[in-house]
């Protein structure tokens, strides 16, 4: 096959077929296909688009770079969740242990955060001493082990991904649907999962901030797991406000334990339940993805959702000290609280900017090469439709960088629009996909 001439075909808008695919992705893996011609066949796939045999070819061919993890060993099904990124969301830390401890296997394989979204590897590592570098041997000791495991994508899985995505990064070519698609699904079917949750998000503080670009992210998602013969359910979910009042790795954690302790933080708990749900109806522990919630409240009600997460975070090599006593954290240098300068109603939130001020206090990276700082982040208290008074505590940040302080406070002030008259509260689950 000639390189350019692939490049020309997608670039004049047609179609590719699998062993095109399969020829482009696997000798730029190699490195027989320079990074500026795959460059250019990206950016054609880009502008063009690709249809749903072609992203199902390109995810067969990223998923084929590298090995599919055989889970043959481990009896059950195995059944994984996948959210598209927010502030403040770290349903992952809570639903592992509640779905493990259900009977359903977990296989987890995350990410980490950039710029204004959290990952829950920066979350998981602010633990001290939690291991999310397994090899493949370690990661299935665990999961057979206490039936979870969350680890990072290693360097056998999915290879091709890694370097195509880096790419994409650098050349404007991140927001594409059918990219998308085949990146996230590759890295997921590589785990040797069968069955699959995905948590679409849209709003001001997701990657996919119009509604209608959010559904065709969950049909393409979905229609691919399909075709690879997995089950999958896809809930399409407000990221219009941060999920929950923590943002911020080990605050992300901190307020998970509350909830797998049994703190009802309202748009969290609700949505963890409801995903968990889904997860133990696709793991054939439940008739209903409503019994599956059922279910999943009775496992945190009963104390084996926190139980599952002490002995998955032991495993891994945590400090399961500081998840019961939580108080003996090292605390960040600066801590300071934010008031509100209006009474009214809270008509919006700008979560994509609070994402970004929580970064800049430390909490995640602006670039690849930033450190985190576990400690950092933010309390953000209102929620669309509360009524808050001048005067009110809005959120507190903590930080050991003090030079960020003062633009932080108005940022996070001037992400709030304060109205007089009464707002509705925002439907936090809009779309459910099965």
């Amino acid at each position: 096959m000639n390189t350019i001439e692939l490049i020309r075909k997608k670039r004049d808008g047609k179609q590719l077929s699998k062993e095109e695919i399969e020829y482009l992705v696997i000798n730029f893996t190699k490195g027989k296909i320079p990074d500026y011609q795959f460059s250019a066949f990206l950016m054609a796939a880009f502008i063009n688009g690709l249809d749903k045999k072609e992203t199902g070819y390109l995810t067969l061919s990223m998923l084929n770079s590298g090995k599919i993890i055989d889970l043959s060993s481990i009896k059950g099904k195995k059944v994984d969740k996948h959210s598209t990124g927010g502030v403040g969301d770290k349903t992952s830390l809570i639903i592992t242990p509640i779905v493990a401890a259900a009977g359903v296997n977990v296989p987890m394989i995350s990410g980490r955060g950039l710029g204004h979204t959290g990952g829950t590897l920066d979350k998981l590592e602010s633990i001290p001493g939690f291991k999310t570098n397994l090899n493949l041997t370690q990661y299935k000791k665990v999961l057979k082990k206490c039936k979870a495991v969350m680890i990072g994508q290693t360097r056998e899985i999915a290879p091709a991904d890694k370097l195509i995505y880096a790419l994409r990064d650098v050349t404007a070519t991140v927001e594409s649907i059918p990219l998308i698609t085949a990146s996230i699904m590759s890295k997921k079917l590589a785990e040797g999962i069968d069955g699959l949750v995905l948590d679409v998000k849209t709003g001001s503080g997701a990657f996919m901030k119009k509604y209608e670009d959010a559904l065709k992210l969950a049909d393409s998602l979905t229609i691919t797991a399909k075709e690879f013969k997995k089950n999958v359910i896809a809930f399409i979910t407000d990221m219009n406000q941060p999920l929950g009042n923590y943002i911020g790795n080990w605050l992300e954690v901190y307020e998970s334990i509350k909830i797998l302790q049994g703190e009802k933080v309202e748009d969290l708990f609700e949505l963890s339940l409801t995903l968990a749900g889904a997860m133990i109806y696709l793991g054939d522990k439940a008739s209903s993805i409503k019994e599956g919630k059922e279910i999943a409240q009775e496992i945190i009600s009963n104390g084996k959702a926190f139980d599952k997460f002490i002995e998955i975070v032991k495993l891994q090599g945590g400090d399961v000290s500081y998840l019961k006593n939580p108080e003996k954290y090292p605390e960040s240098k600066y801590h300071e609280k934010i008031y509100s300068e209006k009474t009214g109603y809270v008509q919006n939130i700008n979560t994509y900017e609070i994402g970004i001020a929580s970064s800049e206090l430390g909490a995640g990276r602006l670039t690849k090469e930033d450190i985190v700082d576990p400690k950092a982040g933010i309390i953000f208290y209102p929620k669309i439709g509360d009524k808050i008074k001048k005067g009110d505590i809005i959120a507190e940040i903590f930080t050991d960088k003090k030079e960020t302080i003062d633009n932080t406070k108005k940022k996070i002030l001037s992400s709030i629009k304060i109205s007089k008259s009464k707002t509705r509260k925002t439907k936090l689950i809009k779309l459910i996909i099965t």
